[in-house]
């Protein structure tokens, strides 16, 4: 600035020398300018520039000379000339309660609208917060309209930006390097003659463990360049190690209370401020609230929780070793482990019929539980909210971190399972079973049972769920017998253990007994879906129908979609048997209904209720084989005879006997078992044909008055198709 003054001097025949006082030159070029107007015409359009040389040449006042250096820009002739000015890591600026430096690097800015201000930083910009008023000269969205919403990031490296020359000013959170841009990076960032000096091999397992972090690429060539100077050729089991540096580098600027917050927080996939809060110990979020905007901090806002760590930070502070000094000890992380684990389970609380929050909770304390060997507290009623909908939601978490900063595992007991680990388990399984054959549903319950880690409660939801699945594949006494443990045990699958028992009395052609039973199981026994599963197999669909809806009510009442949708599509299913048309859309509200959950026996439901639906259509028999694959490869044997019986209907109404005579021989094969023994009797009823080798079934009123009903189905049917319905 002294000099620029005294070059003025000189050009304006003043006294003074290049080495002139700021205050010495400062006067006599007032008193020039006040005697000579004629000489510097060129300079009196700049109405400002007496004041500002008049004015005492503190800091302050000199913060506002560059209005002088845009005035003289914009007048500059020829071709526009536009500045750009890079102010890198404006972290060191201040920081959030010492503004003073910033109060004057903001001031150039404001009073140079004519250049390109990059401003580069590890913190987001707060011009545009009203909050700073008094703090600042120009705040708020008035002043700065484009910082205060934040542009989508460019694929550019580099943290942040701000005022442009020309442009609107804006302010962006540029995001990781893609692994093209690591590539680069790193084939240009060490050459010789030319070439890069790391192979694309090496390149490509860096950028991999890299995650588009830059700090992680220049310490990866840091490394490089380390192992060439002993001579050594660079291996990829040279970067199996992650870098300490990177701790200490990422913490370097954060306050002692930000260090704790972002420490708790590589315990969560993601969190919310509450959460990291309670789980850092700290009273209050303020040191969260500074923390979340740091770069290394995504913000995804329609997420369950909004935050999130970048992955390769939040890895490295889980296995590297700390160099800082105040890293933490295994204690320390055991204990912010607990805070994590309470603090889930203090969310699901204040909402338990969130399912979405239900689940999120569920994968990260079940993590927790397990890497930190957690007693299961809340997880075990989270589970059993889990199961209740019927939802069936994968719960698969990703493998442990190989801890070094806590939550290992003592070698003594490396081969135990823990409860909570026994918890995963179980509700991994109880969700793969919708994906594939029950018999392997059945081993892994049978071994988790052996195991013993489940407890009580726990290991009553495995026995119930071994019971269906034995129960589906055609293990009729052992399904019966899980049931009636559960059923003894009294405990909270009770009353859904009753219901096996009365299903399994329906099975075996006990009606009267099933009846009796289903009546006092009550909502938690699902009574109106027993009922309804017992007035369809009477020939009264419309029966089954109504008490489906009100099935479907209850559950919705309840909140449970998971068993509103089974109700649902068996209610098409009944109604399919009367009314093609009204079964059109009580399918597509089934459909509806099951759209995003996992129930797949329910789903091969409405298939089967399609066909019923379509019953003396030609394009049936098409269907019908990669639905018995289908039932084959899921393990799910115990719907076979409902899928024949559907068959023998459709066989029924188009009047080919030995197409169903076919079919009552592969209904006696499938229930050689004894449950479903009246199916058999059904397709009788269906055709109208005579047979000797009826079952035992104990009909609700009668023999008789069952088969005219089926009949009067299939009598009715050719009816409305005669008549071109």
């Amino acid at each position: 600035m002294q000099s620029a003054l005294a070059d003025v001097a000189q050009a304006l025949l003043l006294p003074g020398t290049v080495g002139t006082a700021v205050g010495e030159v400062v006067g006599s070029l007032v008193g020039a300018l006040r005697e000579r107007r004629q000489i510097v015409r060129a300079l009196s359009g700049c109405r400002r520039l007496a004041d500002l040389l008049e004015a005492e040449p503190d800091l302050d006042a000199l913060s506002y000379y560059p209005h002088l250096l845009a005035w003289e820009i914009a007048r500059l002739p020829g071709e526009r000339v536009v500045p750009v000015v890079l102010l890198d890591t404006f972290e060191d600026v201040g920081d959030r309660t010492r503004r003073e430096m910033e109060r004057l690097v903001q001031r150039v800015v404001w009073l140079m609208p004519n250049a390109l201000f990059v401003i580069t930083g590890r913190s987001r910009l707060e011009w545009a917060d009203d909050e700073l008023a008094g703090q600042l000269d120009y705040t708020g969205p008035a002043a700065w309209p484009h910082l205060a919403d934040p542009a989508p990031a460019p694929a550019v490296p580099g943290p942040r930006a701000a005022r442009s020359a020309g442009a609107p000013e804006r302010q962006v959170l540029i995001g990781d390097f893609s692994p093209e841009d690591c590539d680069r990076y790193l084939a240009r960032r060490l050459t010789r003659s030319g070439e890069p000096l790391v192979d694309a091999g090496l390149r490509r397992l860096i950028s991999d463990r890299s995650h588009g972090l830059p700090l992680y690429l220049d310490l990866a060539v840091m490394r490089v360049l380390q192992l060439r100077r002993t001579g050594r050729t660079p291996a990829p089991a040279d970067f199996d190690a992650d870098f300490p540096a990177l701790i200490s580098r990422t913490l370097q600027d954060l306050t002692p209370d930000e260090r704790h917050v972002l420490r708790s927080v590589t315990l969560l996939d993601s969190f919310d401020l509450a959460l990291a809060t309670h789980a850092s110990g700290l009273p209050h979020e303020a040191a969260a609230l500074r923390l979340v905007e740091r770069p290394f901090i995504s913000h995804h806002p329609f997420g369950l929780w909004p935050y999130h760590l970048h992955a390769l930070i939040r890895s490295t502070l889980r296995t590297a070793a700390d160099p800082t000094d105040d890293r933490w000890s295994a204690a320390d992380w055991q204990h912010a482990a607990e805070r994590a684990l309470a603090a889930l389970g203090e969310q699901w609380d204040t909402n338990p019929r969130d399912r979405r929050l239900l689940v999120g909770c569920l994968r990260q304390g079940l993590a927790l539980a397990r890497d930190f060997r957690l007693a299961p507290g809340w997880l075990t009623d989270a589970a059993f909210a889990y199961i209740s909908d019927s939802v069936w939601e994968p719960v698969t978490l990703a493998a442990p971190l190989p801890m070094t900063t806590g939550g290992r595992r003592d070698p003594d007991d490396a081969g135990t399972v823990t409860p909570s680990e026994a918890i995963l388990e179980l509700l991994a399984t109880l969700a793969r079973r919708q994906h594939e054959h029950r018999r392997h549903t059945v081993d892994r319950l049978t071994r988790l049972l052996a195991a013993e880690p489940l407890g009580d409660d726990l290991a009553e939801m495995a026995l119930y769920y071994r019971a269906k699945a034995r129960r589906d594949i055609g293990s009729r006494d052992a399904s019966r017998r899980d049931y009636q443990r559960v059923a003894d045990r009294g405990g909270r699958l009770a009353p859904a253990a009753r219901r096996g028992l009365a299903q399994a009395a329906r099975l075996a052609g006990d009606f009267p007994a099933a009846h009796t039973a289903a009546r006092q199981l009550g909502w938690e026994g699902r009574h109106q879906r027993v009922l309804g599963d017992l007035y369809w197999v009477q020939g009264e669909p419309e029966r089954a129908a109504a008490a489906y809806l009100a099935g479907r009510t209850e559950a919705e009442q309840h909140a449970v979609r998971g068993e509103a949708a089974h109700n649902q599509a068996m209610r098409a299913f009944s109604v399919a048997f009367t009314d093609p048309r009204q079964a059109d859309d009580e399918l597509d509200l089934a459909r509806h209904l099951l759209t995003g959950l996992h129930l797949r026996a329910t789903t091969v439901n409405t298939r089967i209720a399609a066909l019923i639906r379509d019953a003396g259509h030609d394009t049936v028999p098409d269907r019908v084989p990669a639905l018995r694959a289908e039932l084959e490869v899921a393990g799910l044997t115990s719907m076979a005879p409902t899928l024949e019986l559907a068959v023998a209907f459709h066989q029924a109404v188009v009047n080919d006997h030995t197409a169903l005579a076919a079919t009552l021989s592969r209904l006696r094969d499938l229930t050689r078992g004894g449950d479903y023994g009246y199916y058999v009797d059904i397709a009788h009823f269906l055709g109208h044909m005579p047979h000797e080798d009826a079952s035992r079934a104990r009909w609700l009123d009668g023999e008789e008055r069952t088969s005219g009903r089926w009949r009067g189905l299939v009598v009715a049917r050719q009816t409305q198709l005669r008549a071109g319905r």
